[in-house]
């Protein structure tokens, strides 16, 4: 194992030039002061190798620009007979320039209560000031397990999706086995049951929250290459679904996907505005290294067009996935866009209306979709009349459109055969109604009188 974490150790150390240096870090020290701390380890005792590296993890952490520390500490303030569940104190606040009060507090305590730990957790909501754009950080110095009726799994966890921090640190001394079981789903765990180990550790720790790390987003055809690209995404936080960053996905200058650096500490949900958009959730980066992302993303284009001069001011398209009711796109006629590769129901909103069914998009090719020009239906009316337009489908007759009480109408209309059907509006006996054939004829005007 020390071998393991010295590797990591080594690895994460080299992108110290990657250190989030912008964005302020606040990082909260939780010290276990529990009876539990007197227990030896090695040739010392626990609580004396802990404030050992408990010193030398906050010189390491105040060495970087923009980060602010804090201390709290729990089973320090009453005896373990008392069985004192809010043990925890707040003991130096967030503040710049803070480290010569904490390695003496540090250095000062005497372990003495319980291990009240998801109490702590809870308390640490105060402990961060109401600050946006910070990453607020937890790291847990610990030997024992709960010993109180809180959960800290349930309390972290709620804690990370109203984005009071992220996810935590636990380093624990002396531990075993059901140590990581029950502190894998506070946060990432790592145990150091000897001097070496608790140093090794620290270093793991250190470079993880203070070294943003690289990653690629891979929009993948096909073929499983990295070529689609020109398409926003949007980046949000796994946790508190907060939304990050907006990046409009880029090709950089050899040709491939470019290179992002995002938090490590976080996972990640991406939302791939596509048509239709794309989800990838619960995205876990490795610190450390060049992450690469993979997203299928093969994409075709739609070519919406209608011929000839027409008189359509703002003719659209309603375009939704095959058999899928919502509506991704109202495409614009004469336009072309791109979809992902698939089947589409197409409804194009015409008089009539036109409706296509399962229209297929293939990847690096266009799907045109073409009507005929429009005519003109004049519409010249010399009574009061109820009277609407109609098209025969299979011997039965649908509405088309309804002609308004305005004595001049014009409509624009596919090319058809069509009815008017309807009667005066005076008129009391239904036997009166009446019905007249009319063509419409692209290009041209169509006048009735009636």
């Amino acid at each position: 194992m020390i071998k393991k974490l010295t590797y990591l150790f080594l690895l994460f150390s080299v992108l110290t030039v990657n250190a989030q240096t912008e964005q302020k870090t606040r990082i909260l020290l939780i010290f276990d002061a529990s009876g539990s701390m007197t227990a030896p380890i090695e040739n010392s005792t626990r609580i004396a190798v802990a404030k050992k590296m408990a010193v030398k993890l906050i010189d390491s952490l105040s060495s970087f620009k923009n980060v602010e520390l804090a201390l709290r500490v729990y089973g320090h303030q009453q005896t373990a007979n008392l069985k004192d569940c809010k043990d925890s104190k707040l003991e130096v606040p967030f503040a710049p320039n803070n480290t010569v009060i904490m390695k003496k507090r540090v250095n000062s305590l005497v372990p003495k209560g319980w291990t009240p730990i998801a109490y702590s957790l809870q308390e640490s909501e105060k402990d961060f000031p109401a600050e946006k754009g910070c990453r607020n950080l937890i790291i847990i110095i610990t030997d024992g397990l709960e010993e109180c009726s809180g959960d800290p799994c349930t309390i972290s966890q709620a804690l990370q999706k109203k984005g009071i921090f992220l996810q935590p640190f636990i380093i624990g001394l002396g531990s075993n086995e059901q140590f990581k079981l029950n502190f894998n789903c506070v946060g990432n765990y790592y145990d150091a049951n000897t001097e070496n180990e608790f140093q090794t550790v620290i270093g793991v720790v250190v470079s993880q929250a203070m070294n943003a790390t690289s990653c690629q987003i891979n929009l993948l055809d096909k073929q499983l290459r990295p070529v689609e690209t020109n398409v926003l995404m949007s980046i949000y936080d796994a946790s508190s679904k907060k939304l990050l960053h907006n990046y409009e996905h880029t090709m950089n200058g050899r040709g491939v996907p470019d290179t992002l650096f995002l938090d490590p500490l976080r996972k990640y949900n991406i939302v791939v505005h596509t048509l239709p958009a794309i989800y990838k959730n619960n995205v876990e980066l490795i610190p450390g290294r060049h992450n690469t992302v993979a997203i299928d993303a093969s994409q075709g284009h739609i070519n919406f067009v209608c011929t000839g001069k027409t008189n359509y001011i703002d003719l659209k398209a309603v375009v939704r996935v095959h058999n899928k009711p919502n509506t991704i796109h109202a495409h614009p006629y004469n336009t072309s866009k791109r979809y992902l590769t698939g089947a589409y129901d197409i409804e194009i909103l015409s008089t009539p209306r036109i409706y296509l069914d399962s229209v297929n998009v293939s990847e690096n090719k266009t799907t045109l979709i073409e009507i005929p020009q429009p005519g003109r239906l004049q519409i010249n009316k010399t009574r009061d009349l109820v009277v609407a337009i109609y098209q025969y489908k299979n011997g039965k007759p649908e509405w088309i459109a309804d002609i308004s009480d305005a004595s001049f109408q014009l409509i624009t209309m596919q090319p058809g055969k069509y009815y008017i059907i309807g009667r005066n509006k005076p008129e009391t006996r239904t036997i009166y109604t009446f019905e007249k054939e009319f063509t419409i004829t692209s290009a041209t005007i169509t006048e009735i009188n009636i």
